[in-house]
């Protein structure tokens, strides 16, 4: 069955993707993700043609296939119906709304019969769902990280390795590569077929591409190659794989590419296929005691990041065997008839590059720990992870800085500025305070540490002159330094560097940003306002506009609207 609604999808795939672009235009109100299950399983239970629609199918569809396959009753019981409308619609208006099919007239008239039946039936879902909430929140299953927020929450800074570092083990990881060998192999255009993807002749072929080897079996050998059906669903993550036209799929043109040239595109690459752990969990020939086991492979990541990185195999196969048996009541079958199933997961991920084997230890690589942050981010859930202080750049340590508490903020700056000369430090601080004139608060951070540095820091406060943004600051600073030659600051100077503060205190809320104007007084606010609008800040006409709006003293709000007039007006 996986098969064939793999094969459905695809075929699907390029008309869903016409008709989400016709109706942005033609059904704005409607919402065509709906659409993908009621036309998969049309394709699946009542027609090879996606073209043909008949009445009494369409009745069966909604009513007796929908309830069971639906994933939000609420999503569908709002829109459904008005999707799959636009998109028979959407058939009709194309061509593609097959002779032999019923009439949109008449498929249209069927959907007003089924309206209230399906509604109810959606309804009588989010009963049972709303009623089952609480007990599924419980259960999940093994991979869901939930249960652990707080012990990752309570888990030490961890630090991530450079991307540099990253992207090289990235490139060494072996199933990428086979990956990438299997969609080279696919090549331009390849049909799949409609029970299986491939024929068992295609499947020994593919088997060679990718050096995996032929299993001894006595049925279809398509049906005995489930990590080459993995292979081939990671080339699809990784978008080495797409569909064509028709029942085609056809290599990406860069897939030989692979390993990129460039780190960035690397991870980027390996991130997209990281959801792949999943396809690490056993699969057992009865689906039930499959599903007992579902999410194990990412329950061994998690077990292993808390653990600090490594744990022994024997008691992670114990904590996982019975975290199984507690959450499922074939839990404990399934564990036995896997027979050992830590090893497809581990096999997975030392293919994918995330963990490596010694003997009995088990432990994340530095690329296993970044996908785990990434996954565990993914899952709404708080981790401390920062990259390592010898790899943070200058601009990552300000962005990561505003989000610390002062004390955490002063040790990370503290640990970077003792890996550089001073003078050095204060170049790269101040440049990447230039990279964005809109960010006042990576500004503000990086002078205020730029300014401790004393007259190592001068060199860099003298380039900074040539940096509009920055220029307040520098010539603040060099004339405390007392530095022959450095111009004095002007008003203007003093005007931007009162509209970056403001720019920080807005962001910090509007209560925040009222009681800093009030601290200021109404009569300064006001002589303010009567110059700063010239300032070419990037955000001085927000700052003005806000102020219309916040400001308790009506002369104070008129005199902004008056000033941001002018603002607008230069």
């Amino acid at each position: 069955m996986t098969d064939r609604i793999e094969v459905a999808a695809t075929e699907l795939r390029p008309l869903l993707e016409e008709f989400i672009m016709w109706a942005r235009a033609n059904a704005p109100g409607s919402d065509p993700e709906l659409v993908g299950p009621a036309a998969l399983w049309h394709r699946l239970a009542f027609s090879q043609d996606l073209g043909t629609w008949k009445r009494a199918d369409l009745r069966n569809l909604l009513l007796d296939r929908m309830p069971k396959v639906v994933e939000d009753p609420d999503a569908a019981a709002d829109g459904m119906l008005p999707a799959v409308d636009a998109y028979l619609t959407f058939l009709s208006q194309t061509g593609r709304l097959a002779k032999g099919s019923d009439s949109l007239a008449d498929l249209q008239a069927e959907l007003d019969d089924v309206e209230d039946e399906f509604v109810d039936l959606m309804e009588e879902l989010l009963d049972d769902t709303e009623g089952d909430d609480d007990e599924e929140d419980e259960v999940g299953d093994l991979g869901d990280f939930e249960p652990f927020a707080d012990e990752l929450a309570d888990l030490a800074t961890i630090r991530l390795r450079p991307d540099a570092e990253l992207a090289e083990a990235a490139r060494q990881a072996p199933l990428v590569t086979k990956a990438r060998d299997l969609a080279l192999w696919v090549g331009s255009g390849r049909r799949v077929g409609e029970e299986t993807l491939l024929t068992d002749a295609e499947v020994e072929e593919a088997l060679a591409a990718t050096g995996l080897p032929r299993p001894e079996t006595d049925g279809p050998v398509a049906e005995a190659v489930p990590q080459l059906w993995n292979i081939w669903n990671l080339a699809v993550d990784l978008e080495f794989l797409q569909p064509g036209e028709g029942n085609t799929v056809a290599v990406q043109d860069d897939t030989s590419e692979w390993p990129f040239d460039d780190d960035e595109d690397v991870l980027d690459a390996w991130m997209l296929g990281l959801h792949s752990v999943d396809y690490g969990d056993p699969e057992l020939d009865d689906e039930d005691l499959t599903m007992a086991l579902a999410g194990l492979t990412r329950g061994l990541l998690v077990r292993l990041l808390l653990a600090g990185g490594s744990r022994e195999l024997d008691e992670l196969a114990q904590d996982l065997a019975e975290a199984a048996a507690d959450l499922d009541e074939l839990g404990a079958d399934a564990w036995e008839a896997a027979g050992d199933p830590l090893t497809p997961a581990i096999d997975w991920l030392i293919g994918y590059g995330m963990v490596e084997r010694d003997g009995d230890t088990v432990r994340l690589t530095p690329l296993g720990t970044e996908g785990v942050v990434h996954l565990v981010d993914d899952a709404d859930i708080e981790v401390d992870a920062r990259p390592a202080i010898e790899s943070m750049s200058a601009h990552e340590l300000l962005a990561l800085s505003a989000e610390l508490p002062e004390d955490e903020a002063d040790a990370e700056f503290a640990a970077w500025m003792r890996l550089r000369e001073p003078g050095k430090a204060a170049e790269e601080l101040l440049e990447a305070a230039a990279e964005d004139e809109s960010d006042a608060l990576i500004r503000v951070q990086a002078a205020s540490v730029v300014g401790t540095l004393g007259e190592a820091a001068i060199p860099a406060w003298q380039a900074a002159l040539k940096q509009p943004s920055l220029r307040p600051y520098a010539a603040t600073h060099l004339s405390q330094l007392e530095i022959e030659g450095a111009p004095e600051p002007t008003q203007d100077d003093t005007h931007w560097l009162i509209l970056d503060m403001w720019t920080i205190s807005a962001g910090l809320g509007r209560s925040e940003f009222v009681s800093s104007l009030r601290d200021i007084g109404p009569e300064m606010v006001n002589s303010l306002l009567e110059v700063v609008w010239r300032i070419p800040h990037a955000h001085v006409e927000e700052l003005l506009d806000l102020i219309s709006q916040v400001h308790p003293d009506k002369q104070v709000a008129k005199a902004a609207r008056r000033a941001l007039f002018k603002a607008r007006s230069m």
